[in-house]
């Protein structure tokens, strides 16, 4: 990109500063890896999974009232099966460094299951997202907690206080119902959407990203997709597809503070986090599914994440075809993946990891927030110029 054209990017980006974001695209053009992606190139790629996102934007950028706004922020739920509740699968989680918080994962780790939606939101909302679960399942399943046992929801976190009015805890149990309720197959949005609202990841503006690949392996195939929320890094630790593109735009496009604000950016603000859902289709236990979480984290370390002291990084995978059924008999257990079935898996995981942190980037739009913060998206043909050179 010639420096003039640069520039008049960078004028046409501080033109949109104080605009609303523009409505999320469906995937990133730009391919990671030699996989195949499935045909959505995302988590829903897995049969039977399904996503929603509630994207709540209110008010002008401008000054923060505690409580008030301006509100950047919003909920993304994750429903592994239609009938989860009755229908459990295998899953387990993974805890890269834990300065955050997954409800329920003691129990998911326990039992070596899932029977819960996963929902994504903001730190502070937690405890709301984590009651409209309830609110979803108890009107689904009315047995709960009459004759029937209780869930434990899985409710993970990232902290967006440099967009959003987080002390507002502006998402509400009922906007977690109708994430779930708006869940569906097929494409999904990213970007400034759902819980990646108001996340910013390597000094840009950042968001729910997913990716899928594809493998076959002794003649059984399988799909393995992410989505994960990217809030995470510092300029100059992002590489894309092994590209310094971090370091190559220390520079460009970097976040506006207002000169008048007192907001400095200090502990898990400063730091961010990433947190992940991992699906596949291949019957993996408990066990297999932690060894792709670990390998989850292989690909996200391809992009510079280096998981800091204030960062809580935190992963969940499940199988959608190991089933534990609440009612009646168990199914018939599938056959263990070998070894080189499970290293065919471990590279699909490590490089959809990868793609959906690249995809969060490139699939966000520019916005401003509280305090008047602004953080610009990465233009993908900056980022096409830089993996060409």
């Amino acid at each position: 990109m010639r420096r003039a054209d640069f520039l008049a990017a960078s004028a046409a980006a501080l033109s949109l500063a104080s605009a609303m974001a523009a409505p999320a695209r469906a995937a990133s053009a730009i391919r990671i890896g030699t996989l195949p992606p499935g045909a959505n190139d995302a988590i829903t790629d897995v049969a039977g999974v399904l996503v929603g996102h509630v994207t709540k934007i209110e008010g002008a950028a401008g000054p923060l009232v505690a409580g008030k706004g301006p509100v950047r922020t919003g909920v993304t739920a994750i429903v592994p099966n239609a009938d989860v509740w009755m229908r459990r699968v295998a899953a387990a989680t993974y805890d890269l460094n834990g300065n955050g918080e997954l409800t329920g994962a003691h129990w998911v780790d326990e039992s070596g299951f899932l029977e819960t939606p996963i929902a994504f939101t903001n730190t502070l909302s937690v405890p709301r997202v984590d009651d409209g679960v309830l609110d979803w399942m108890i009107r689904r399943w009315p047995a709960i907690g009459v004759s029937d046992d209780v869930p434990l929801p899985v409710v993970a976190e990232c902290d967006d206080q440099g967009l959003n009015d987080i002390q507002g805890r502006h998402v509400s149990a009922s906007d977690a119902v109708r994430a779930l309720d708006a869940a569906a197959t097929g494409q999904i949005q990213r970007g400034n959407v759902g819980a990646g609202t108001g996340m910013r990841a390597f000094g840009f503006k950042g968001g729910i990203g997913s990716a899928s690949r594809r493998v076959s392996a002794d003649a059984n195939a399988a799909t393995v997709g992410v989505l994960l929320n990217a809030n995470t890094g510092s300029r100059t630790e992002l590489r894309i597809d092994g590209v310094p593109v971090g370091r190559l735009t220390a520079r460009e496009l970097l976040p506006v503070f207002p000169p008048r604000t007192s907001y400095v950016e200090h502990g898990r603000a400063a730091d961010g986090s990433i947190v992940g859902a991992i699906a596949t289709d291949a019957p993996l236990d408990a066990r297999q599914l932690r060894q792709l979480c670990k390998r989850a984290v292989l690909g996200l370390a391809r992009t510079g994440i280096t998981s800091h002291v204030s960062s809580g990084d935190l992963l969940v995978a499940f199988s959608t075809t190991r089933l534990y059924p609440r009612e009646g008999a168990p199914l018939p257990v599938p056959a263990v993946y070998d070894d080189r079935q499970l290293d065919a898996l471990f590279s699909a995981t490590a490089e959809a990891a990868e793609a959906a942190v690249v995809d969060a980037l490139l699939s966000a739009r520019t916005l401003s927030g509280a305090r008047g913060i602004t953080f610009y998206a990465l233009p993908e043909a900056r980022v096409r110029e830089l993996l060409k050179q």
